[in-house]
């Protein structure tokens, strides 16, 4: 390609639904009240893990963790999409774009590897119980979350570096609401198979790798829970991880239904990105965020606990 020819991308049109300003209309309004719910219900989690002595566990160490990662990665996403929704112009620059890239990256990574910790906490927590205290110390569970964040941050750096350095031509339409990783690599003007291969490594180690951990965890769980002779025992080994693979189940499932499920050789060869992937994209950034701290409260017992005893604290304050 002659570079006479070519044209320097310095901003990005971010295509989303921008053929139905209608359901763009209603979107805006349903995401801006979903935000609303998910920035009250992470922050009561977060609040009641610092506040309540109960909580102050490693499984709620990390909820804690988790509801904190949700409100960021919403906080990183939704703002855009909502602008979008409702501006004709619909550009973002590069350098936003790249910025916004790292940031989803980062946050869905360490989720990711985030919820393989919680379910190594459960597995001890119920197949070693006596030991648990020794194993999942504060000296334990601390760098582990903390080991989570750096694994997110430091993946999502690598990828994004290696996409800002490609060249990117005369098509600068992203086929989505943000600037979702692979729909910008399809719009580079050259050879993406290696940003491909990195892909694949990194969601080989962060993402793949904590599933087989959650799955094996959950395995030998499972077959503990079943060696209980009482049912009660039985039910309330399993309530207190319940809640953790109902969570589990709505991340993987809703990332496994995006990217892995089959898809036409019209849509392989095709630019569109159908509207359905669009919109269950969607669900899985705000969706699940939102759903994290209901799942929580009404599965958990020392949650739905701890939220009654701060909402009576505040009643009887007044």
């Amino acid at each position: 390609m002659n570079l006479e020819n070519q044209t320097i991308v310095v901003e990005f049109f971010l295509k989303g639904l921008s053929g139905y300003p209608r359901l763009e209309l209603l979107l805006f309004v349903l995401i801006l009240i979903m935000y609303v719910f998910i920035l009250l219900g992470n922050g009561t989690l977060i609040l009641i893990s610092i506040i309540d002595p109960h909580l102050h566990k490693p499984m709620y160490f990390f909820l804690g963790n988790l509801s904190f990662l949700d409100i960021c990665f919403t906080t990183t996403s939704i703002p855009q999409i909502s602008v979008s929704f409702l501006s004709e112009k619909k550009t973002i620059s590069f350098t936003a774009c790249s910025s916004l890239m790292f940031l989803g990256l980062a946050m869905g990574t360490t989720e990711c590897v985030l919820l393989g910790m919680m379910a190594f906490d459960r597995y001890v927590a119920i197949c070693n119980p006596l030991r648990y205290p020794i194993i999942m110390s504060r000296k334990s569970y601390v760098p582990m979350a903390i080991g989570s964040w750096f694994a997110g941050f430091v993946s999502s750096a690598i990828q994004t570096g290696f996409v800002v350095q490609l060249p990117f031509c005369k098509n600068n339409v992203i086929n989505h609401f943000s600037c979702e990783i692979l729909a910008v690599m399809k719009l580079a003007c050259a050879d993406i198979s290696d940003n491909e291969f990195l892909m694949l490594v990194i969601t080989t180690l962060f993402a793949l790798t904590p599933l087989l951990l959650i799955v094996v965890s959950y395995s030998l769980i499972i077959s503990s829970i079943l060696k209980i002779r009482s049912s009660e025992g039985r039910s309330k080994a399993f309530s207190t991880c319940s809640a953790h693979l109902t969570v589990v189940i709505i991340f993987y499932g809703t990332i496994i239904f995006m990217y892995m499920k089959p898809k036409s050789k019209d849509t392989l060869n095709s630019d569109d990105l159908d509207t359905t992937d669009k919109l269950i994209s969607m669900f899985y950034g705000v969706m699940t965020p939102m759903m994290n701290p209901l799942i929580y409260s009404l599965r958990n017992k020392d949650v739905k606990d701890a939220v009654k005893h701060l909402l009576n604290r505040r009643l009887t304050s007044k």
